[in-house]
């Protein structure tokens, strides 16, 4: 376990500091924020429109809204959506957590491997919680929802306990968190201790922040994760039209996650990308779009 954490934080830093990303337009859109308890969350809405199907995006580990990049969101302006992009609670514009501190690691995962409960500022189902005050903020009453690895987790747990609220759900590179799934690969791991050694730590970091991403943050939403456990029966409880994506060189979160994810979700479809690791590089945009417009198209009722 201490590995599959240590493998998190750095693939998210490799890919952060190496994707092709451009955040003009999303500097020069409006935010703006609302409370989930007593925490503020900060969120953009993108391509307004009436007749628009409404599509929610949720970022991973550490993420706010601008890691999703505007490539990604003009795609899915193009292909007529209007998009709810949040600042996950400790990212971004949203309420952060530096007060409570960063966990000890390795006492947590001991914890975790024991069966013991860890330390967390938040859980997974509080940071769901937050999409629904946005939503609740922005008028909306059912969106389709979409989420990248820890993303993919909370709109999971959105579908299952917000079911009036979810028309339906895309998983990308995601998991239920099952403890039977296997870990990164040693492959993995190897590529990316290399990444942390050296002066090269601190021009990483700050790409990662031009990114969207916030490194003193990730620990505590992999706590967040730890926390909330395995959610393999809830998720066997979503009724909704559920799309699966998982890239077949994803290091990270293998493609059985993927595979495993759809198997809980009676009708769900898999779809592996070939070619496509944790991460989503523009030159995947392209299939990535055509496949969440072709899943929430079918699933829309106006």
């Amino acid at each position: 376990m201490r590995r599959i954490i240590l493998s998190i934080v750095l693939a998210v830093l490799a890919s952060a500091a190496h994707a092709d990303y451009s955040r003009l337009y999303f500097d020069h859109t409006p935010t703006t924020s609302t409370q989930s308890g007593n925490t503020e969350i900060a969120f953009r809405i993108f391509n307004r429109g009436a007749d628009n199907p409404k599509l929610l995006l949720i970022m991973g580990l550490g993420g706010a809204g601008v890691a999703w990049g505007d490539a990604f969101i003009q795609g899915l302006e193009f292909e007529g959506f209007e998009i709810i992009v949040i600042d996950n609670r400790d990212t971004g514009s949203s309420t952060m957590f530096t007060d409570w501190g960063k966990p000890t690691l390795w006492w947590q995962i001991l914890k975790y491997e024991l069966g013991f409960s860890v330390d967390a500022p938040y859980s997974l189902n509080e940071m769901a919680a937050d999409s629904i005050a946005v939503l609740d903020a922005a008028g909306y009453e059912q969106v389709h929802v979409m989420g990248v690895s820890m993303g993919g987790m909370i709109a999971q747990i959105l579908a299952a306990q917000y079911p009036e609220r979810v028309a339906s759900l895309t998983s990308v590179m995601s998991t239920t968190f099952a403890p039977h799934l296997p870990p990164p690969t040693a492959a993995a791991e190897g590529n990316l201790r290399s990444l942390a050694e050296g002066d090269a730590e601190a021009s990483r970091e700050e790409a990662m922040r031009n990114r969207g991403f916030y490194p003193e943050s990730m620990e505590r939403h992999l706590m967040a994760v730890f926390s909330t456990g395995d959610r393999t029966e809830e998720v066997q409880r979503i009724d909704k039209p559920t799309l699966v994506i998982h890239g077949s060189e994803d290091p990270l979160i293998p493609p059985e996650h993927g595979v495993h994810t759809a198997e809980q979700i009676k009708g769900a479809k898999f779809v592996l990308v070939e070619g496509m690791g944790h991460n989503l590089p523009e030159r995947f945009h392209p299939q990535i779009i055509g496949l969440m417009s072709a899943h929430i198209n079918k699933a829309h009722t106006p």
